[in-house]
Protein backbone atom coordinates (compact mmCIF):
# COMPACT_ATOMS: atom_id res chain seq x y z
CA UNK A 1 0.00 0.00 0.00
CA UNK A 2 1.26 3.67 -1.43
CA UNK A 3 1.83 5.93 2.18
CA UNK A 4 0.67 8.71 0.20
CA UNK A 5 -3.29 9.79 -0.67
CA UNK A 6 -5.14 9.29 -4.16
CA UNK A 7 -8.25 11.11 -5.12
CA UNK A 8 -11.10 8.99 -6.03
CA UNK A 9 -14.63 9.69 -7.13
CA UNK A 10 -17.52 7.24 -5.93
CA UNK A 11 -20.73 7.59 -7.56
CA UNK A 12 -23.90 6.31 -4.73
CA UNK A 13 -27.18 4.90 -6.22
CA UNK A 14 -29.94 3.26 -4.99
CA UNK A 15 -33.77 2.20 -5.50
CA UNK A 16 -34.95 -0.25 -3.65
CA UNK A 17 -36.29 0.26 0.15
CA UNK A 18 -35.22 3.39 2.31
CA UNK A 19 -32.90 4.98 -0.43
CA UNK A 20 -31.72 7.89 1.08
CA UNK A 21 -31.02 6.49 4.54
CA UNK A 22 -29.22 3.72 2.61
CA UNK A 23 -27.33 5.96 0.81
CA UNK A 24 -26.44 8.23 3.99
CA UNK A 25 -25.23 5.23 5.21
CA UNK A 26 -22.85 3.83 2.98
CA UNK A 27 -21.49 7.76 2.95
CA UNK A 28 -20.76 7.29 6.25
CA UNK A 29 -19.08 3.67 5.54
CA UNK A 30 -17.33 4.96 2.63
CA UNK A 31 -15.71 7.96 5.02
CA UNK A 32 -15.11 4.90 7.74
CA UNK A 33 -13.08 2.45 4.99
CA UNK A 34 -9.40 2.06 5.85
CA UNK A 35 -7.22 4.74 5.09
CA UNK A 36 -9.66 6.36 3.34
CA UNK A 37 -11.69 10.03 4.23
CA UNK A 38 -14.83 11.56 2.79
CA UNK A 39 -13.77 14.79 1.15
CA UNK A 40 -16.17 16.18 -0.80
CA UNK A 41 -20.14 15.10 -1.12
CA UNK A 42 -22.63 16.28 -3.23
CA UNK A 43 -26.21 16.80 -2.81
CA UNK A 44 -28.85 13.77 -3.32
CA UNK A 45 -30.20 13.70 -6.39
CA UNK A 46 -33.57 11.67 -7.80
CA UNK A 47 -32.88 10.36 -10.94
CA UNK A 48 -35.14 8.46 -13.24
CA UNK A 49 -33.14 4.78 -13.81
CA UNK A 50 -31.24 4.88 -16.90
CA UNK A 51 -30.42 1.39 -18.28
CA UNK A 52 -31.88 0.29 -15.37
CA UNK A 53 -35.36 -0.96 -13.64
CA UNK A 54 -37.29 -0.29 -10.68
CA UNK A 55 -38.54 3.17 -8.86
CA UNK A 56 -36.36 6.15 -8.62
CA UNK A 57 -33.22 6.66 -7.89
CA UNK A 58 -31.03 8.21 -5.13
CA UNK A 59 -27.82 9.41 -6.10
CA UNK A 60 -24.78 11.31 -4.66
CA UNK A 61 -21.20 11.30 -5.43
CA UNK A 62 -18.62 11.30 -3.17
CA UNK A 63 -14.99 12.10 -3.66
CA UNK A 64 -12.44 10.69 -1.13
CA UNK A 65 -8.96 10.70 -0.30
CA UNK A 66 -7.27 6.97 0.18
CA UNK A 67 -4.71 5.04 0.54
CA UNK A 68 -6.18 2.02 -0.41
CA UNK A 69 -5.22 0.34 -3.90
CA UNK A 70 -7.90 0.49 -6.74
CA UNK A 71 -8.67 -2.83 -6.54
CA UNK A 72 -8.98 -3.06 -2.67
CA UNK A 73 -11.03 0.14 -2.97
CA UNK A 74 -13.11 -1.90 -5.16
CA UNK A 75 -13.33 -4.34 -3.59
CA UNK A 76 -14.01 -2.52 -0.12
CA UNK A 77 -17.15 -0.92 -1.91
CA UNK A 78 -18.09 -4.09 -3.58
CA UNK A 79 -18.96 -5.21 0.59
CA UNK A 80 -20.75 -2.63 1.22
CA UNK A 81 -23.22 -3.17 -1.05
CA UNK A 82 -23.09 -6.91 -0.01
CA UNK A 83 -23.36 -5.13 3.40
CA UNK A 84 -26.64 -3.16 2.76
CA UNK A 85 -28.21 -6.46 0.90
CA UNK A 86 -27.43 -5.63 -2.82
CA UNK A 87 -28.00 -8.91 -5.17
CA UNK A 88 -27.18 -8.93 -9.18
CA UNK A 89 -30.30 -11.48 -10.21
CA UNK A 90 -29.94 -10.02 -13.69
CA UNK A 91 -27.94 -6.78 -15.41
CA UNK A 92 -29.54 -3.35 -14.68
CA UNK A 93 -31.39 -5.05 -11.64
CA UNK A 94 -32.75 -2.93 -8.94
CA UNK A 95 -30.12 -2.48 -6.02
CA UNK A 96 -30.46 -1.33 -2.65
CA UNK A 97 -27.30 0.25 -3.02
CA UNK A 98 -25.29 0.72 -6.10
CA UNK A 99 -21.47 1.80 -5.44
CA UNK A 100 -19.42 2.71 -8.60
CA UNK A 101 -15.65 3.97 -8.74
CA UNK A 102 -16.08 6.59 -11.31
CA UNK A 103 -12.34 7.59 -11.01
CA UNK A 104 -8.97 6.76 -9.18
CA UNK A 105 -6.06 9.90 -9.89
CA UNK A 106 -5.56 9.68 -13.67
CA UNK A 107 -5.18 5.63 -13.17
CA UNK A 108 -6.12 4.17 -16.81
CA UNK A 109 -6.66 0.38 -16.24
CA UNK A 110 -8.78 -1.92 -18.09
CA UNK A 111 -8.98 -5.50 -16.45
CA UNK A 112 -12.07 -7.46 -16.50
CA UNK A 113 -12.13 -6.86 -12.91
CA UNK A 114 -12.33 -2.80 -12.77
CA UNK A 115 -12.28 -0.26 -15.91
CA UNK A 116 -11.04 2.88 -15.01
CA UNK A 117 -12.05 5.66 -15.24
CA UNK A 118 -15.46 3.94 -15.44
CA UNK A 119 -16.35 3.36 -18.55
CA UNK A 120 -19.90 5.07 -19.33
CA UNK A 121 -19.17 7.97 -16.33
CA UNK A 122 -19.99 10.25 -18.98
CA UNK A 123 -22.98 9.10 -20.30
CA UNK A 124 -25.24 9.85 -17.21
CA UNK A 125 -26.80 12.65 -15.79
CA UNK A 126 -26.72 10.89 -11.82
CA UNK A 127 -23.52 10.86 -11.93
CA UNK A 128 -22.01 14.24 -14.48
CA UNK A 129 -24.51 16.42 -12.42
CA UNK A 130 -23.36 15.31 -9.42
CA UNK A 131 -20.13 14.76 -9.95
CA UNK A 132 -20.25 18.59 -11.61
CA UNK A 133 -21.00 20.11 -8.21
CA UNK A 134 -17.86 18.67 -6.07
CA UNK A 135 -15.44 18.77 -9.10
CA UNK A 136 -16.46 21.17 -12.19
CA UNK A 137 -13.41 21.28 -13.71
CA UNK A 138 -14.38 17.55 -14.54
CA UNK A 139 -16.84 18.31 -16.19
CA UNK A 140 -18.04 19.74 -19.63
CA UNK A 141 -21.01 21.53 -20.69
CA UNK A 142 -21.26 19.45 -23.76
CA UNK A 143 -21.07 16.61 -21.65
CA UNK A 144 -24.25 17.73 -19.18
CA UNK A 145 -25.94 19.24 -22.44
CA UNK A 146 -25.42 15.27 -23.84
CA UNK A 147 -27.63 13.98 -21.08
CA UNK A 148 -29.91 16.54 -20.59
CA UNK A 149 -32.89 14.36 -22.20
CA UNK A 150 -32.08 12.47 -19.01
CA UNK A 151 -34.51 12.81 -15.75
CA UNK A 152 -32.51 14.17 -12.90
CA UNK A 153 -33.48 16.51 -9.84
CA UNK A 154 -31.74 18.01 -7.26
CA UNK A 155 -32.99 17.35 -3.69
CA UNK A 156 -33.50 19.90 -1.27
Amino acid sequence: MSTSSVMACVAFGANLGDAVTTVQQALRDVGGLADTQLFKVSSLYRSAPHEAQGPDFINVVALVHTQLSPLNLLHALQALELKSGRERPFKNAPRTLDLDLIFYGDVVLATPELTLPHPRWHERAFVLQPLAEVWPERVSAAQLEAVQDQAIQRMV
